[in-house]
């Protein structure tokens, strides 16, 4: 059980203090919106279910308010973060307020999109607050380059939240809910109001849930299936026939591997499984 003390959480004039004392602004370039509410990055873990056995990976702990709160419940974890002044200062921040947690913290100084291996064990978790205008690919990143990773918590921007978890007919079904499908169940797992940041952003923000599961069975590669996803969504008030026209060579070959795989060529792609793009793949493969 975690000895840190119940004021190691950071609050809303902790985290100016330390922003002021480094001379961070909050920029948007970076999507960085800063959590000020020990509740909320609480709430977080808790929703995440961290285990006191979990080596977690946080991407973007800014000043560290959420990796505070997940040095409270997991054994480690590890922070990858981009910009050169907070990851030069998030170590003495988790040194000063959970000094007895401070050698199961690990700093990578990276962009996430670059990261390729991790210190220490492998991780268990993926928890994070990802900046809105990277969200999917350095979500779908992490979970392709460690397959370790059996649970993911991340708050995003809550109309990326609605496309991760949307389900095949929903209007924003796309892209990004396929894929993450291919890894994951994905669920909705809350909502954020914009008032627990600082500066508080003009969007609302959502917590998705994914937890691993096996990709569907298919003899055709995962770069495959995706490379049909991205054809069907290029497109996407197409048939399948005309959207899949320049991915099989032309719409007779198109309509041959739909056929094939049991999918009607005047079908949309927002109404397909990522089951059914993996029998297209192989149709055609």
């Amino acid at each position: 059980m975690s000895t840190t003390e119940p004021d190691a959480l950071l609050g809303p004039a902790d985290i100016r203090e330390l922003a002021a004392a480094l001379g961070v602004r909050p920029t948007k370039q970076r999507g960085q919106n800063f959590v000020i509410d020990a509740n909320t990055v609480r709430r977080i873990v808790r929703t995440a279910e961290v285990r006191p056995d979990d080596v977690v990976v946080e991407v973007g702990p800014g000043l560290g308010s959420l990796t505070l709160a997940l040095l409270e419940a997991a054994d480690r974890v590890v922070a990858v973060e981009i910009d050169d002044t907070l990851a030069a200062a998030l170590p003495a921040t988790i040194t000063a307020r959970a000094p007895e947690r401070a050698t199961r913290f690990s700093l990578v100084h990276s962009d996430a999109m670059d990261v390729r291996e991790l210190p220490g064990p492998p991780p268990t978790a993926l928890v994070a607050n990802l900046p809105y205008n990277v969200a999917v690919p350095v979500l779908l990143h992490m979970l392709d380059r460690f397959p370790t990773i059996e649970r993911t918590l991340v708050m995003v921007q809550a109309e990326v939240a609605d496309r991760l978890a949307a389900r095949p007919g929903n209007k924003v079904y796309g892209v990004p809910s396929v894929k993450a499908n291919w890894y994951a169940e994905v669920k909705r797992a809350g909502a954020i109001g914009r008032n627990v940041f600082w500066p508080a952003p003009n969007v609302d923000s959502g917590l998705v849930s994914l937890v691993r599961r096996d990709p569907p069975k298919t003899t055709a590669s995962k770069r495959e299936v995706f490379a049909v996803v991205d054809a069907a969504f290029a497109q996407r008030r197409k048939t399948l026939r005309a959207a899949l026209a320049g991915w099989a060579g032309s719409p007779a070959a198109a309509e041959a591997a739909l056929v094939a795989a049991g999918v009607s060529p005047q079908a949309r792609g927002e109404s397909l499984t990522v089951e059914e793009f993996a029998r297209i793949a192989e149709a055609r493969a």
